[in-house]
Protein backbone atom coordinates (compact mmCIF):
# COMPACT_ATOMS: atom_id res chain seq x y z
CA UNK A 1 0.00 0.00 0.00
CA UNK A 2 1.59 3.37 -0.81
CA UNK A 3 1.95 6.38 1.66
CA UNK A 4 -0.74 8.42 0.43
CA UNK A 5 -3.09 5.63 1.12
CA UNK A 6 -1.78 4.85 4.63
CA UNK A 7 -4.24 6.46 7.38
CA UNK A 8 -1.57 8.07 9.60
CA UNK A 9 -2.44 8.38 13.52
CA UNK A 10 -0.52 10.98 15.87
CA UNK A 11 -0.74 10.85 19.75
CA UNK A 12 -0.46 13.62 21.45
CA UNK A 13 1.56 13.47 24.55
CA UNK A 14 3.17 10.47 25.93
CA UNK A 15 2.84 9.08 29.56
CA UNK A 16 0.77 6.00 30.69
CA UNK A 17 -2.02 7.02 28.71
CA UNK A 18 -0.19 7.97 25.57
CA UNK A 19 2.20 5.03 25.31
CA UNK A 20 -0.26 2.27 26.23
CA UNK A 21 -2.06 3.49 23.25
CA UNK A 22 0.93 3.73 20.74
CA UNK A 23 1.90 0.02 22.14
CA UNK A 24 -1.43 -1.24 21.78
CA UNK A 25 -1.65 0.25 17.60
CA UNK A 26 1.76 -0.63 17.29
CA UNK A 27 1.11 -4.19 18.14
CA UNK A 28 -2.74 -4.49 16.12
CA UNK A 29 -2.14 -2.09 13.41
CA UNK A 30 -0.13 -2.64 10.21
CA UNK A 31 -0.61 -2.10 7.00
CA UNK A 32 -2.18 0.52 6.09
CA UNK A 33 -1.87 2.70 9.23
CA UNK A 34 1.19 4.99 10.57
CA UNK A 35 1.89 5.89 13.86
CA UNK A 36 3.56 8.82 15.74
CA UNK A 37 3.91 10.00 19.19
CA UNK A 38 4.52 13.43 20.25
CA UNK A 39 5.79 14.27 24.04
CA UNK A 40 8.15 16.54 25.13
CA UNK A 41 10.97 15.91 28.28
CA UNK A 42 9.71 19.20 29.77
CA UNK A 43 6.30 17.85 30.42
CA UNK A 44 5.61 16.05 33.48
CA UNK A 45 2.62 13.68 34.09
CA UNK A 46 0.45 13.03 36.76
CA UNK A 47 1.26 9.16 37.93
CA UNK A 48 -1.19 8.39 40.54
CA UNK A 49 -2.41 5.46 38.95
CA UNK A 50 -0.01 3.23 40.03
CA UNK A 51 -2.98 0.41 41.57
CA UNK A 52 -4.95 -1.13 38.88
CA UNK A 53 -8.01 -3.74 38.99
CA UNK A 54 -7.61 -7.23 37.04
CA UNK A 55 -8.51 -6.02 33.39
CA UNK A 56 -5.02 -4.65 32.96
CA UNK A 57 -4.09 -8.11 32.70
CA UNK A 58 -6.07 -9.07 29.13
CA UNK A 59 -4.39 -5.83 28.11
CA UNK A 60 -0.86 -7.13 28.73
CA UNK A 61 -1.60 -11.01 27.61
CA UNK A 62 -3.32 -9.26 24.25
CA UNK A 63 0.05 -7.64 23.27
CA UNK A 64 1.81 -10.79 24.45
CA UNK A 65 3.43 -9.07 27.41
CA UNK A 66 5.13 -11.98 29.96
CA UNK A 67 3.66 -11.02 33.13
CA UNK A 68 6.86 -11.78 35.02
CA UNK A 69 8.74 -9.61 32.87
CA UNK A 70 5.99 -6.56 33.17
CA UNK A 71 6.49 -6.98 37.00
CA UNK A 72 10.02 -6.91 36.93
CA UNK A 73 10.03 -4.07 34.13
CA UNK A 74 7.85 -2.11 36.72
CA UNK A 75 8.73 -2.76 40.07
CA UNK A 76 5.49 -4.16 40.61
CA UNK A 77 3.62 -5.82 43.23
CA UNK A 78 0.34 -7.90 43.19
CA UNK A 79 -2.93 -7.00 44.23
CA UNK A 80 -5.94 -8.83 45.25
CA UNK A 81 -8.43 -5.91 46.02
CA UNK A 82 -8.93 -2.71 48.19
CA UNK A 83 -9.21 -2.34 51.75
CA UNK A 84 -11.26 1.05 52.59
CA UNK A 85 -10.42 2.18 56.22
CA UNK A 86 -12.93 4.23 58.54
CA UNK A 87 -15.42 5.01 55.19
CA UNK A 88 -18.50 3.76 57.27
CA UNK A 89 -16.86 5.19 60.71
CA UNK A 90 -13.66 5.49 62.34
CA UNK A 91 -13.02 2.43 63.65
CA UNK A 92 -14.62 0.26 60.79
CA UNK A 93 -12.86 -1.57 57.33
CA UNK A 94 -13.84 -3.72 54.70
CA UNK A 95 -12.68 -4.80 50.91
CA UNK A 96 -13.74 -4.53 47.66
CA UNK A 97 -11.32 -7.64 46.88
CA UNK A 98 -11.52 -9.29 43.37
CA UNK A 99 -13.15 -12.46 42.33
CA UNK A 100 -16.23 -14.08 44.05
CA UNK A 101 -17.71 -14.10 47.06
CA UNK A 102 -19.76 -16.87 48.51
CA UNK A 103 -21.61 -19.22 45.77
CA UNK A 104 -24.66 -18.67 44.26
CA UNK A 105 -27.42 -21.57 44.76
CA UNK A 106 -29.10 -22.36 41.34
CA UNK A 107 -30.75 -19.02 40.67
CA UNK A 108 -30.41 -17.40 43.94
CA UNK A 109 -26.79 -14.88 44.29
CA UNK A 110 -25.04 -15.49 47.40
CA UNK A 111 -25.82 -12.30 48.58
CA UNK A 112 -29.41 -13.66 49.76
CA UNK A 113 -28.15 -16.32 51.67
CA UNK A 114 -25.88 -13.82 53.52
CA UNK A 115 -27.94 -11.05 54.12
CA UNK A 116 -30.50 -13.89 55.72
CA UNK A 117 -27.61 -14.47 57.68
CA UNK A 118 -26.58 -11.67 58.62
CA UNK A 119 -29.96 -10.79 59.60
CA UNK A 120 -30.25 -13.89 61.70
CA UNK A 121 -27.08 -13.11 63.73
CA UNK A 122 -24.84 -15.63 62.24
CA UNK A 123 -23.17 -14.41 58.98
CA UNK A 124 -19.57 -13.07 59.15
CA UNK A 125 -18.38 -10.15 56.87
CA UNK A 126 -18.87 -10.52 53.59
CA UNK A 127 -14.55 -10.93 53.36
CA UNK A 128 -15.12 -14.61 55.58
CA UNK A 129 -16.61 -16.18 51.83
CA UNK A 130 -14.20 -14.35 49.83
CA UNK A 131 -10.93 -16.19 48.99
CA UNK A 132 -9.59 -13.18 47.55
CA UNK A 133 -9.83 -11.02 50.71
CA UNK A 134 -8.97 -14.02 53.33
CA UNK A 135 -5.36 -14.07 51.27
CA UNK A 136 -4.84 -10.18 51.13
CA UNK A 137 -5.56 -9.95 55.08
CA UNK A 138 -2.98 -13.39 55.63
CA UNK A 139 -0.31 -11.45 53.56
CA UNK A 140 -0.41 -14.16 50.75
CA UNK A 141 -0.57 -14.99 47.04
CA UNK A 142 -0.92 -17.65 44.16
CA UNK A 143 -1.87 -17.47 40.99
CA UNK A 144 -3.63 -20.93 38.72
CA UNK A 145 -5.88 -23.35 40.27
CA UNK A 146 -6.85 -24.13 43.73
CA UNK A 147 -4.25 -26.56 45.76
CA UNK A 148 -6.75 -27.89 47.77
CA UNK A 149 -10.40 -28.72 46.06
CA UNK A 150 -11.54 -28.54 42.18
CA UNK A 151 -14.31 -26.24 44.01
CA UNK A 152 -12.19 -23.64 45.16
CA UNK A 153 -11.41 -20.37 42.61
CA UNK A 154 -8.65 -19.13 41.10
CA UNK A 155 -7.57 -15.70 42.65
CA UNK A 156 -7.99 -12.90 39.99
CA UNK A 157 -5.54 -10.22 40.67
CA UNK A 158 -3.93 -6.84 39.43
CA UNK A 159 -1.01 -4.97 40.31
CA UNK A 160 0.58 -1.95 41.95
CA UNK A 161 3.37 -0.85 39.53
CA UNK A 162 5.22 2.65 38.86
CA UNK A 163 3.39 4.00 36.23
CA UNK A 164 6.33 5.73 34.96
CA UNK A 165 8.52 2.79 34.47
CA UNK A 166 5.08 1.16 32.82
CA UNK A 167 5.10 3.72 30.42
CA UNK A 168 9.00 3.61 29.62
CA UNK A 169 8.47 -0.33 29.19
CA UNK A 170 5.97 0.27 26.98
CA UNK A 171 7.89 2.50 24.84
CA UNK A 172 10.37 -0.04 24.27
CA UNK A 173 7.66 -2.04 22.79
CA UNK A 174 6.15 0.27 20.79
CA UNK A 175 8.78 1.57 19.07
CA UNK A 176 10.07 -2.02 18.51
CA UNK A 177 6.62 -2.36 16.33
CA UNK A 178 7.03 0.80 14.29
CA UNK A 179 5.28 3.50 16.13
CA UNK A 180 7.82 6.90 15.66
CA UNK A 181 8.34 8.87 18.53
CA UNK A 182 9.10 12.81 18.41
CA UNK A 183 10.34 15.13 20.96
CA UNK A 184 8.93 18.60 20.91
CA UNK A 185 6.08 20.92 22.59
CA UNK A 186 3.48 21.72 20.58
CA UNK A 187 2.73 25.07 20.11
CA UNK A 188 -0.85 25.05 17.39
CA UNK A 189 -3.41 22.90 16.28
CA UNK A 190 -4.06 23.70 12.79
CA UNK A 191 -7.65 22.95 11.00
CA UNK A 192 -9.30 22.16 8.04
CA UNK A 193 -10.77 25.80 6.79
CA UNK A 194 -14.04 23.46 5.89
CA UNK A 195 -15.00 20.64 7.71
CA UNK A 196 -12.97 22.04 11.37
CA UNK A 197 -11.19 18.72 11.36
CA UNK A 198 -7.38 18.58 12.87
CA UNK A 199 -4.93 18.26 9.97
CA UNK A 200 -1.56 18.59 11.81
CA UNK A 201 0.21 20.01 15.09
CA UNK A 202 3.09 22.06 14.59
CA UNK A 203 5.76 21.96 17.04
CA UNK A 204 7.85 24.74 18.81
CA UNK A 205 11.02 24.11 16.55
CA UNK A 206 8.84 25.25 13.43
CA UNK A 207 7.92 21.01 12.16
CA UNK A 208 4.44 20.26 10.91
CA UNK A 209 3.40 16.98 11.52
CA UNK A 210 0.33 16.06 9.99
CA UNK A 211 -2.08 13.44 10.50
CA UNK A 212 -6.18 11.69 9.63
CA UNK A 213 -6.60 10.94 13.07
CA UNK A 214 -5.16 12.77 16.48
CA UNK A 215 -5.50 10.99 19.88
CA UNK A 216 -5.33 13.18 22.41
CA UNK A 217 -3.33 11.94 25.59
CA UNK A 218 -2.43 15.32 27.12
CA UNK A 219 -3.95 14.86 30.33
CA UNK A 220 -6.14 17.53 32.09
CA UNK A 221 -4.74 19.78 29.60
CA UNK A 222 -6.64 18.51 27.09
CA UNK A 223 -4.44 20.65 24.24
CA UNK A 224 -6.44 19.19 21.23
CA UNK A 225 -9.78 18.39 22.47
CA UNK A 226 -10.40 20.81 24.81
CA UNK A 227 -8.26 24.16 24.32
CA UNK A 228 -8.47 23.60 20.01
CA UNK A 229 -11.34 22.05 19.32
CA UNK A 230 -13.44 23.50 22.84
CA UNK A 231 -15.38 20.06 23.40
CA UNK A 232 -17.02 21.35 26.66
CA UNK A 233 -17.02 19.69 30.00
CA UNK A 234 -19.64 17.99 32.52
CA UNK A 235 -18.80 18.95 36.14
CA UNK A 236 -19.32 16.21 39.03
CA UNK A 237 -18.37 18.14 41.78
CA UNK A 238 -22.02 18.49 42.93
CA UNK A 239 -21.68 14.45 43.63
CA UNK A 240 -17.49 14.10 44.28
CA UNK A 241 -16.29 17.70 45.89
CA UNK A 242 -12.89 16.52 46.00
CA UNK A 243 -10.85 18.51 44.31
CA UNK A 244 -7.08 18.47 44.73
CA UNK A 245 -4.50 15.69 45.60
CA UNK A 246 -1.18 15.19 46.79
CA UNK A 247 0.78 12.23 45.87
CA UNK A 248 4.47 11.26 47.32
CA UNK A 249 6.80 8.39 47.62
CA UNK A 250 8.07 6.41 51.04
CA UNK A 251 9.96 4.17 51.37
CA UNK A 252 8.94 0.32 51.02
CA UNK A 253 7.62 -0.98 54.38
CA UNK A 254 7.62 -4.23 55.93
CA UNK A 255 3.79 -4.88 55.48
CA UNK A 256 4.27 -5.56 51.85
CA UNK A 257 0.59 -5.87 51.35
CA UNK A 258 -1.22 -7.75 48.99
CA UNK A 259 -3.62 -4.98 48.47
CA UNK A 260 -4.33 -1.13 48.19
CA UNK A 261 -5.16 0.63 51.48
CA UNK A 262 -7.68 3.67 51.05
CA UNK A 263 -8.06 5.42 54.53
CA UNK A 264 -10.72 7.96 55.20
CA UNK A 265 -9.77 11.36 56.81
CA UNK A 266 -11.97 14.44 57.96
CA UNK A 267 -11.77 15.65 54.37
CA UNK A 268 -11.11 13.17 51.85
CA UNK A 269 -9.18 9.96 52.22
CA UNK A 270 -5.66 9.02 51.64
CA UNK A 271 -4.44 5.90 49.40
CA UNK A 272 -1.59 3.82 50.42
CA UNK A 273 -0.24 1.24 47.39
CA UNK A 274 2.75 -0.89 48.00
CA UNK A 275 5.54 -1.58 45.28
CA UNK A 276 9.02 -3.27 45.29
CA UNK A 277 10.65 -0.76 45.60
CA UNK A 278 9.08 2.30 47.66
CA UNK A 279 5.31 2.74 48.67
CA UNK A 280 3.32 5.34 46.75
CA UNK A 281 1.39 7.27 48.69
CA UNK A 282 -1.14 10.19 48.20
CA UNK A 283 -4.01 12.46 49.86
CA UNK A 284 -7.55 13.85 47.86
CA UNK A 285 -9.43 16.38 49.28
CA UNK A 286 -11.59 18.85 48.91
CA UNK A 287 -10.16 22.20 49.61
CA UNK A 288 -13.29 23.84 50.84
CA UNK A 289 -12.80 22.28 53.86
CA UNK A 290 -9.09 21.66 54.25
CA UNK A 291 -6.44 23.89 53.92
CA UNK A 292 -3.45 22.80 51.28
CA UNK A 293 -1.24 22.82 54.58
CA UNK A 294 -3.05 20.98 56.49
CA UNK A 295 -3.85 18.04 53.90
CA UNK A 296 0.20 18.02 53.26
CA UNK A 297 0.48 18.29 57.23
CA UNK A 298 -1.96 15.38 57.45
CA UNK A 299 -0.53 13.27 54.79
CA UNK A 300 3.03 13.00 55.64
CA UNK A 301 1.92 12.62 59.23
CA UNK A 302 0.20 9.69 58.47
CA UNK A 303 2.70 7.78 56.11
CA UNK A 304 3.79 4.61 57.38
CA UNK A 305 7.57 5.15 56.36
CA UNK A 306 9.77 8.39 55.65
CA UNK A 307 8.95 10.16 52.74
CA UNK A 308 11.31 10.20 49.63
CA UNK A 309 10.16 13.75 48.14
CA UNK A 310 7.93 16.53 49.21
CA UNK A 311 4.15 16.02 48.61
CA UNK A 312 3.69 16.99 44.50
CA UNK A 313 0.23 19.01 44.58
CA UNK A 314 -2.85 18.06 41.72
CA UNK A 315 -5.36 19.79 40.92
CA UNK A 316 -8.85 18.79 39.07
CA UNK A 317 -12.68 18.87 38.65
CA UNK A 318 -14.09 15.49 38.45
CA UNK A 319 -16.42 15.23 35.27
CA UNK A 320 -15.93 14.03 32.14
CA UNK A 321 -15.62 15.58 28.64
CA UNK A 322 -19.14 16.13 26.69
CA UNK A 323 -17.45 14.95 23.32
CA UNK A 324 -14.59 12.18 24.06
CA UNK A 325 -14.47 11.80 20.08
CA UNK A 326 -14.83 15.47 18.32
CA UNK A 327 -13.95 15.63 14.50
CA UNK A 328 -10.99 13.75 13.62
CA UNK A 329 -10.01 13.70 17.87
CA UNK A 330 -10.51 11.14 20.14
CA UNK A 331 -10.01 11.94 24.20
CA UNK A 332 -7.90 9.53 26.27
CA UNK A 333 -7.31 9.40 29.69
CA UNK A 334 -6.76 12.54 31.47
CA UNK A 335 -8.27 14.72 28.70
CA UNK A 336 -11.63 12.66 28.49
CA UNK A 337 -12.36 13.09 32.25
CA UNK A 338 -10.93 12.79 35.64
CA UNK A 339 -12.48 10.37 38.14
CA UNK A 340 -10.19 9.86 41.58
CA UNK A 341 -8.42 7.35 42.00
CA UNK A 342 -10.66 5.44 44.87
CA UNK A 343 -11.18 2.77 42.68
CA UNK A 344 -8.26 2.42 40.76
CA UNK A 345 -9.98 2.80 36.96
CA UNK A 346 -7.57 5.08 35.58
CA UNK A 347 -5.96 3.19 33.86
CA UNK A 348 -8.82 0.89 32.94
CA UNK A 349 -10.39 3.54 31.26
CA UNK A 350 -7.24 4.10 28.79
CA UNK A 351 -7.61 0.51 27.83
CA UNK A 352 -11.35 1.14 27.54
CA UNK A 353 -10.49 3.37 25.19
CA UNK A 354 -8.08 1.98 23.69
CA UNK A 355 -10.52 -0.73 22.72
CA UNK A 356 -13.13 1.28 21.68
CA UNK A 357 -11.07 3.02 19.44
CA UNK A 358 -9.86 -0.29 17.85
CA UNK A 359 -13.42 -1.32 17.49
CA UNK A 360 -14.32 1.60 15.72
CA UNK A 361 -10.88 1.76 14.34
CA UNK A 362 -11.36 5.07 12.42
CA UNK A 363 -9.85 5.64 7.85
CA UNK A 364 -10.17 8.43 6.32
CA UNK A 365 -13.65 9.28 6.67
CA UNK A 366 -16.01 9.23 9.67
CA UNK A 367 -19.55 8.60 10.25
CA UNK A 368 -20.83 10.89 12.22
CA UNK A 369 -23.17 7.92 13.79
CA UNK A 370 -19.72 6.51 14.69
CA UNK A 371 -18.37 9.43 16.82
CA UNK A 372 -22.27 9.47 18.30
CA UNK A 373 -21.98 5.94 19.31
CA UNK A 374 -18.37 5.57 20.57
CA UNK A 375 -18.99 9.15 22.79
CA UNK A 376 -22.60 7.22 24.16
CA UNK A 377 -20.59 4.11 24.94
CA UNK A 378 -18.06 6.35 27.13
CA UNK A 379 -20.31 8.55 28.68
CA UNK A 380 -22.39 5.00 30.00
CA UNK A 381 -18.75 3.46 31.50
CA UNK A 382 -17.69 7.20 33.28
CA UNK A 383 -21.43 7.55 34.79
CA UNK A 384 -21.49 4.21 36.11
CA UNK A 385 -17.84 4.70 37.69
CA UNK A 386 -19.02 7.99 39.04
CA UNK A 387 -21.98 6.17 40.60
CA UNK A 388 -19.85 3.53 42.09
CA UNK A 389 -17.39 6.17 43.77
CA UNK A 390 -20.14 8.20 45.24
CA UNK A 391 -21.20 5.03 46.43
CA UNK A 392 -18.27 4.87 49.23
CA UNK A 393 -18.85 8.68 49.97
CA UNK A 394 -22.83 9.01 50.59
CA UNK A 395 -23.38 5.41 52.67
CA UNK A 396 -21.01 6.71 55.71
CA UNK A 397 -21.93 7.78 59.28
CA UNK A 398 -19.15 9.81 60.02
CA UNK A 399 -19.80 13.51 62.27
CA UNK A 400 -17.65 15.90 60.02
CA UNK A 401 -19.15 18.46 57.94
CA UNK A 402 -17.13 17.23 54.50
CA UNK A 403 -18.87 13.71 55.20
CA UNK A 404 -22.31 14.74 56.35
CA UNK A 405 -22.52 17.05 53.52
CA UNK A 406 -21.64 13.80 51.43
CA UNK A 407 -24.68 12.07 53.17
CA UNK A 408 -27.21 14.84 52.70
CA UNK A 409 -26.74 15.30 49.01
CA UNK A 410 -29.00 14.58 46.37
CA UNK A 411 -27.49 11.41 44.36
CA UNK A 412 -28.04 10.85 40.73
CA UNK A 413 -31.09 8.79 39.79
CA UNK A 414 -29.05 5.53 39.22
CA UNK A 415 -27.40 5.51 41.69
CA UNK A 416 -30.15 6.26 44.20
CA UNK A 417 -32.50 3.83 42.20
CA UNK A 418 -29.56 0.85 42.99
CA UNK A 419 -29.10 1.27 46.82
CA UNK A 420 -32.57 1.34 47.77
CA UNK A 421 -33.17 -1.97 45.29
CA UNK A 422 -30.66 -3.70 47.35
CA UNK A 423 -31.75 -2.41 50.42
CA UNK A 424 -35.07 -3.34 50.54
CA UNK A 425 -34.81 -6.71 48.32
CA UNK A 426 -30.99 -7.43 48.26
CA UNK A 427 -31.34 -7.80 44.37
CA UNK A 428 -28.70 -6.29 42.33
CA UNK A 429 -28.26 -5.80 38.25
CA UNK A 430 -25.47 -4.86 36.13
CA UNK A 431 -26.59 -3.03 33.59
CA UNK A 432 -25.51 -3.88 29.88
CA UNK A 433 -21.28 -3.14 30.19
CA UNK A 434 -20.80 -1.35 33.02
CA UNK A 435 -17.58 -2.01 34.87
CA UNK A 436 -18.24 -3.39 38.56
CA UNK A 437 -19.92 -6.29 39.00
CA UNK A 438 -23.06 -7.74 41.35
CA UNK A 439 -20.50 -8.78 43.57
CA UNK A 440 -18.22 -5.66 43.41
CA UNK A 441 -21.73 -3.65 44.23
CA UNK A 442 -22.79 -6.12 47.09
CA UNK A 443 -19.22 -5.42 49.18
CA UNK A 444 -19.18 -2.02 48.94
CA UNK A 445 -23.00 -1.43 49.98
CA UNK A 446 -22.25 -4.21 52.61
CA UNK A 447 -18.98 -2.92 53.51
CA UNK A 448 -21.04 0.97 53.76
CA UNK A 449 -23.72 -0.74 55.91
CA UNK A 450 -26.20 -1.82 54.20
CA UNK A 451 -27.91 -5.38 55.68
CA UNK A 452 -31.24 -5.84 52.84
CA UNK A 453 -34.06 -6.00 54.98
CA UNK A 454 -35.13 -9.43 52.87
CA UNK A 455 -33.75 -12.13 50.82
CA UNK A 456 -34.69 -13.84 47.72
CA UNK A 457 -37.53 -16.42 48.30
CA UNK A 458 -35.03 -19.44 47.75
CA UNK A 459 -32.54 -18.37 50.60
CA UNK A 460 -35.65 -17.69 52.85
CA UNK A 461 -36.58 -21.43 52.16
CA UNK A 462 -33.47 -22.91 53.27
CA UNK A 463 -33.53 -24.75 56.97
CA UNK A 464 -31.46 -21.92 59.08
CA UNK A 465 -29.37 -24.87 60.51
CA UNK A 466 -28.11 -25.47 56.85
CA UNK A 467 -27.94 -21.82 55.73
CA UNK A 468 -25.32 -21.89 58.73
CA UNK A 469 -23.96 -24.99 57.95
CA UNK A 470 -23.25 -23.83 53.85
CA UNK A 471 -21.73 -20.69 55.02
CA UNK A 472 -19.30 -22.25 57.60
CA UNK A 473 -18.57 -24.59 55.06
CA UNK A 474 -17.30 -21.96 52.15
CA UNK A 475 -15.43 -20.39 55.04
CA UNK A 476 -13.43 -23.46 55.86
CA UNK A 477 -12.91 -24.32 52.41
CA UNK A 478 -11.38 -20.55 51.33
CA UNK A 479 -9.85 -20.67 54.53
CA UNK A 480 -7.89 -24.40 54.34
CA UNK A 481 -6.77 -23.18 50.00
CA UNK A 482 -5.64 -19.55 51.53
CA UNK A 483 -3.36 -21.66 54.11
CA UNK A 484 -1.32 -23.00 51.77
CA UNK A 485 -0.01 -20.38 49.56
CA UNK A 486 2.80 -18.48 50.64
CA UNK A 487 3.64 -14.76 51.44
CA UNK A 488 3.39 -11.89 49.16
CA UNK A 489 6.53 -10.56 49.60
CA UNK A 490 8.18 -14.53 49.12
CA UNK A 491 6.20 -15.22 46.32
CA UNK A 492 7.70 -12.21 44.52
CA UNK A 493 11.15 -12.52 45.43
CA UNK A 494 10.65 -16.80 44.32
CA UNK A 495 9.34 -15.65 40.74
CA UNK A 496 9.41 -12.02 39.54
CA UNK A 497 11.50 -9.48 42.05
CA UNK A 498 13.15 -6.83 40.02
CA UNK A 499 16.77 -6.56 40.11
CA UNK A 500 18.45 -5.51 43.22
CA UNK A 501 20.41 -2.56 41.68
CA UNK A 502 17.00 -1.35 40.39
CA UNK A 503 15.46 -1.04 43.43
CA UNK A 504 18.61 0.95 44.43
CA UNK A 505 18.45 3.12 41.59
CA UNK A 506 14.85 3.68 41.38
CA UNK A 507 14.65 4.52 44.91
Amino acid sequence: MTQANTVSIVIVGGGTAGWMTAAALGHFLDRGFSVRLIESEDIGTIGVGEATIPQIRMFNQALGIDEDAFIQATQASFKLGIEFVDWLRPGTRYMHAFGDVGRPVGLCAFQHYWSRGKRAGFAGGTGDYCLNELAAYAGKMHRGPALTAQTVPQMPHAYHFDAGLYAAFLRRFAEARGVIRTEGLIEAVLRHGETGDVTAVQLRSGEVVAGNLFIDCSGLRALVIGEALGSGYEDWSHWLPCDRALAVPSERVADFTPYTRSTAHDAGWQWRIPLQHRTGNGRVYCSSFISDEAAADSLLAHLDAPALADPRPIRFTTGRRAQAWKHNVIAVGLSSGFLEPLESTSIHLIQSAISRILAFLPGRSIAPAERAEYNRQTAFEMERIRDFIVLHYTLNERDEPFWRHLRDMVLPGSLAERIELFRQSGHIFREGTELFSEVAWFQVMAGQGIVPRTSHAMAEAIPEADLKAYLDTINALYTREMGRYPAHADYIARHCAAQPQRIGAAA
